[in-house]
C-alpha cells in the first residue's frame, strides 16, 4: 500500500484549535504495542479494528472507492484510486484531480478557489478510516484510553518515521469500542510545517457507519469542541452519501487532465 501523505491533509484542515485531553499520555510516556501477525507487522488491537471494518487483506483486494460530499450548493463526487491514490472530484462549478504525478483543475461555472495540491485528497483520508492506519512508515505505541460521557475507549498511538509524509512529526490517536473494535474517536496533531511538535489535539468521533460491501465505511464524521481536557459538544459534521466500494478498476485515463484542464502550478 502506498505510504500515506494523509499527515498533509489534516493539518490544512481548519479545524485544529483544541487542547490536548488530560486523559492522553505524552509521547514520552508511551509504550510500543504489542505486535500482532509477522504478516503485517500491526499491533494486534489495530488487527482487531481492522477485522471489524471488513479485513485489511480483503480490502487490499479492492481498487476504488466513490462518495458524494452532498452540499447544498455544490456537491462533490469523489473517485479515488486505492492502489496508487490518483484521485478524481467532480462538481456542478468545477472538477479537479490528481493523476499520480500532478494536481489538475477544471473551471466549468468558476474555477476552483482553494488549493488543489492539499484538497484533492483530504476528505478521502478522512474516509479511508482505519483502514489508512495500515499505510507504510506508520509507528505504533500504546496511549492511554479515551473517556467520552463515561465511556471508556482504548486506544493506538501513531506516529511517522523520520522523512514519511509532509510532516512526520504529527500525531495520532485511534479510539475504539472495546467490545465492538469499531472505530469511534480519532485525535491528530498538527505541527503546520513549522517542525515543532504540538500538544494541541483536534477530536473526531466516528459516530455513524454504513455497510457497504461488508466493509464498514463512515457515513458521518463530527468534529467537537474540547474545554480543560474533556471534549465537548459537536461543533461542525460532515455526511458522505452514494459510499462504493469495488474491485473494479477506472482505466487511467479517468485520472488523467482533460484537454480543457490546467495543472496546479505551486505558487512561488
Amino acid at each position: 500500500m502506498k505510504t500515506t501523505l494523509f499527515t498533509i491533509v489534516f493539518g490544512v484542515f481548519l479545524i485544529s484549535c483544541n487542547t490536548k485531553p488530560e486523559n492522553q499520555v505524552k509521547k514520552s510516556e508511551q509504550q510500543t504495542e504489542e505486535v500482532g501477525t509477522q504478516k503485517n507487522n500491526l499491533p494486534k488491537s489495530l488487527e482487531k479494528v481492522l477485522e471489524a471494518h471488513g479485513g485489511l487483506e480483503r480490502y487490499k483486494t479492492q481498487n476504488t472507492i466513490s462518495f458524494t460530499l452532498p452540499k447544498p450548493d455544490n456537491p462533490e463526487l469523489h473517485f479515488i484510486d486505492l492502489k496508487h491514490r490518483k484521485d478524481r472530484i467532480e462538481t456542478p462549478k468545477y472538477d479537479l484531480g490528481f493523476d499520480g504525478e500532478n494536481v489538475w483543475t477544471i473551471a466549468k461555472e468558476e474555477a476552483f478557489s482553494g488549493n488543489p495540491e492539499f484538497y484533492h485528497n483530504l476528505m478521502f483520508y478522512f474516509f479511508n478510516m482505519p483502514f489508512v492506519l495500515a499505510d507504510k512508515g506508520i509507528i505504533y505505541s500504546h496511549t492511554n484510553d479515551l473517556i467520552v460521557n463515561e465511556k471508556i475507549y482504548p486506544g493506538i498511538a501513531i506516529q511517522f518515521k523520520d522523512g514519511v509524509g509532509a510532516s512526520s512529526k504529527d500525531q495520532y490517536y485511534l479510539h475504539y469500542d472495546p467490545k465492538t473494535y469499531k472505530m469511534e474517536w480519532l485525535g491528530y496533531t498538527v505541527t503546520y510545517r513549522t517542525g515543532e511538535v504540538s500538544d494541541k489535539v483536534s477530536w473526531i468521533h466516528y459516530k455513524e457507519w454504513a455497510n457497504v460491501n461488508d466493509f464498514l465505511l463512515p457515513k458521518a464524521i463530527s468534529w467537537h469542541k474540547t474545554e480543560g481536557g474533556n471534549i465537548q459538544e459537536e461543533r461542525n459534521t460532515v455526511v458522505f452519501e452514494s459510499i462504493t466500494i469495488s474491485d473494479a478498476k477506472k482505466p487511467n485515463s479517468f485520472y488523467k487532465k482533460p484537454n480543457e484542464g490546467i495543472f496546479w502550478v505551486k505558487p512561488e
